[in-house]
């Protein structure tokens, strides 16, 4: 699943690009499939190795040229150890909700962009949000969850302060939406819930069907689970 659209991110072959909070790795997976030169960063070691498996046993016959490397490193997106104007795109996605301090995190990506260079952040929808907390304190309070909700114009704002110039704005995952509300409404600790499992069962084949993409991009229009906003470094 992915939540950043690579056209409109515009990745070429030999970019080398930071995954902030890659999580199990989705985005760096796409980045060495285009031919990019991926760094790979979260706190979790647990999802960091399931990244590096993956990432390892990537088919070669999908990749786009021969290029595409991926290095796996532990790191704070508050404290990025890299140097700065390193990176040729950022992708930073599902990640600024859980931070402590939202407007330092974005200005060490900025850092570690090289001018010009492209970003992408993304974040939860205010309207999800909102509606998950209504129905379960569960949402906000277990921990690593979410510690902030954002309404379009305050992450822009962010963006804007800190050098970068936003070039587009989508709204993604309506069907996802709805499985985080199965989640929160039979409890987020259920996740083998027989409702949740049968939903979830449902996305995997939503996301192997064009035809099911296309119409969760139309309903992208009125329950969206996330907010993508791109955005260059002047």
């Amino acid at each position: 699943m992915l939540t950043v659209d690579f056209d409109i991110f515009d990745v070429n072959v030999g970019d080398v690009i930071l995954d902030a909070g890659c999580g199990e790795g989705r985005h760096s997976i796409e980045c060495v499939l285009q031919g990019a030169n991926v760094y790979s960063m979260d706190l979790d070691l647990a999802s960091l190795r399931k990244a590096r498996y993956t990432l390892t046993h990537i088919n070669e016959k999908d990749r786009k040229s021969d290029g595409g490397r991926f290095q796996v490193h532990i790191g704070n997106a508050l404290d990025l150890p890299f140097k700065e104007k390193t990176f040729d795109r950022i992708i930073c996605s599902e990640v600024m909700e859980h931070v402590t301090d939202d407007d330092l995190a974005c200005k060490e990506l900025v850092r570690t962009l090289k001018n010009g260079g492209k970003i992408v952040i993304t974040v939860p929808t205010t309207f999800s949000e909102y509606l998950y907390g209504l129905i379960t304190d569960e949402y906000f309070t277990s921990p690593g969850g979410h510690i902030r909700k954002y309404l379009p114009g305050k992450l822009i704002k962010i963006m804007k302060n800190n050098n970068l110039e936003i070039y587009n704005i989508r709204f993604k995952h309506s069907f996802h939406a709805i499985y985080w509300l199965i989640r929160c409404v039979v409890g987020l600790h259920l996740e083998d819930h027989v409702i949740t499992k049968t939903y979830k069962n449902f996305l995997v084949l939503t996301m192997q069907s064009n035809l099911m993409k296309k119409i969760e991009s139309f309903f992208d229009f009125f329950f969206p689970k996330s907010m993508v906003v791109y955005a260059y470094k002047k």
